[in-house]
Formats: C-alpha cells, structure tokens, sequence
C-alpha cells in the first residue's frame, strides 16, 4: 500500500510542475514569436492549469479506465467551485464581491460555464458519452471559445515574458513531466482502489479531482492575495469549461463513457449554480456562502466514501 500511495504522490508533484513548466514556457515561446498577451492568456494560460485534468483523464480512457476518467472530471469541476473558489471566498470575500460593473465579465463567464454544463448534463440523460455527443462537446467548447476571445480580444493583456531557448526546454520538460506524472497518478489511484475495494469512480472524483485541481488552488489564490478577483474566478470557471467540453469531448472520440450514476451529474450542476450568489452577493453574504459551500463539499466527500 506505501508504494502505491508513493507513486501517487511523486505523480502528483510532476503534474504540477509539469504543467506549471509548461505554461511558462509556452507563454514564453508564444510571445516571442509575436502573438498578443490576451491571447496567450486565453489560450495557453487560462487553460494550462487544466492540463493535469486532460492528461490524466485520456490516459484513464485510452487505458480502459473510463471511470476514473470521468470522476476526475466532475470531481475537479466540484473542487474548483466548492473547495478552490470557496477558500477564497473565505479569505478575502471583498476581492470575489465587486461593484455590479466589474462583474459583468464574471457574470459573462459564470453563464458559458452554466451552459457548458447544461449541456454535459442534457448529454448524460442517455447514460452513456458517445461519438456524436463527443461531437456536440467539442462543437459547444469551440463556440464558447469564440465568444471568450471576441471579448478578450478588445482587452489589453498582461506582458509575457520570453526566457529565449529556455522556453523550448520549459515547454518539452513539462509536457513529459505531465505525462509521466499522469501515469504515476493513475496506476497509484487504481492501485490504491483496488487494494481498499473503492469504486474507480469515487477514487476519480475524490482523491485524483483533488490532485489535478492542485494548480487551479495554487493559482486563484495567489490572484485573490494580489486582489485579482477576475483571474481567480475566470481561471476556475475557464477550467470548468475546458473539463466539461474539451476533456470528455476528446474522451468521447476514443471510447464512450459511461454515466454511472445521474444523480452525481445533477450534484454538479448545483454546484455550478451556486457560484451565482457566490459571486454576485455583498461581501458578508459571500464569505457565508463560502463557508457553506466548503461544508457542502466536505459532507459530498463523506457521502461518497459512506456509500461504499
């Protein structure tokens, strides 16, 4: 049981840095060759801390171990809104509650990421993500995608720095370190799942959503300490998206996922609509909710382990 808790870990710490690498080199690359900060931070930023998520979970699916797939998906989803987005709700509820007109752009973003999970959600009602709902995913994240640059592209962008040929060792070292991290990840989850007899599935949406969802954590709250609400939350809600459409898009092409239980897709979409107050309230009103979001989750948790 120790080594494959220790494969587990060691996994994790390459997932993180591996992807942290990676963005800081493909920023850098990126800029050096001319593309606009905006863009890179749509693209390459905003989505990279996502990257542990896809890596793992198309790893689970090519190596027939769809569940734990698909529970890393909609555990990581849960995680970013009612561990991470809560915790900084907590720590600084005054930075997540702005004036109406600065929130516009969260509301903006709040309302794709509702819709990428309405339409998960409407998908699941057949029990199974099959090709053409794969299809239907990747179509729906292309024209959320469209609609987030039209916007972006009007705003000026933070400036990415190049770290000249480094960026190349950045980019490839961290991309490799990703994969082998995701391996490591996934044969310690199973390992330890079957050892203790816990559903592939619960492994995925407890222990491994937490795991990748380590960036996303990292991330926001370093943003929300520097008092940038609008990284924090448009970093979570953007990896919401990607997860939902992106990940089990591409999932979906290679094997069709099962739908174990719906009632853990309506969870989801609870906790999806509960960012709503939890972003549009006054201050005291989102530190409570904060508060009652992270208890929520804890007892999920428990729910999830007391079911087995």
């Amino acid at each position: 049981m120790i080594l494959p808790v220790l494969l587990f870990i060691i996994g994790l710490a390459l997932l993180i840095k591996g992807a942290d690498y990676f963005v800081e080199g493909g920023g850098g690359l990126a800029a050096r060759y001319g593309v606009p900060s905006a863009v890179i931070g749509f693209t390459i930023i905003a989505f990279g801390t996502s990257l542990p998520e896809f890596v793992v979970s198309i790893n689970a699916i090519i190596t027939d171990n769809p569940d734990v797939a698909l529970g890393n998906i909609l555990g990581s989803n849960i995680a970013n809104i009612a561990l991470v987005l809560a915790l900084c709700a907590i720590i600084s509820p005054a930075v997540i509650s702005r004036a109406e007109g600065e929130k516009s752009k969260v509301s903006t973003e709040t309302m794709l990421m509702l819709t990428a999970t309405a339409v998960f959600a409407v998908l699941c009602l057949n029990t199974v993500i099959g090709l053409f709902d794969g299809i239907i995913l990747l179509a729906t994240f292309g024209i959320i995608l469209y609609i987030i640059y039209r916007r972006i592209g009007k705003e000026p962008g933070s400036r990415i720095e190049t770290h000249g040929n480094r960026d190349w060792g950045y980019t490839a070292g961290g991309l490799v370190a990703v994969i082998i991290g995701s391996q490591f990840v996934l044969d310690g989850a199973v390992a330890i799942a079957t050892a203790l007899g816990i559903p592939a599935f619960v492994i995925g949406m407890s222990m491994v959503a937490v795991g990748t969802s380590l960036p996303e954590l990292a991330t926001s709250l370093v943003a929300i300490l520097k008092g940038d609400a609008g990284i924090s939350a448009g970093n979570l809600l953007g990896s919401n998206i990607f997860n939902l459409l992106g990940v089990l898009g591409v999932g979906a092409l290679i094997r069709p996922l099962a739908i174990p239980h719906f009632s853990d897709i309506i969870i989801l979409a609870l906790f999806s609509l509960a960012v709503i107050p939890l972003i549009k309230g006054s201050p005291g009103v989102t530190r409570a909710w904060g508060v009652v979001l992270l208890v929520a989750y804890i007892a999920y948790m428990v729910f999830l382990f007391a079911g087995i």
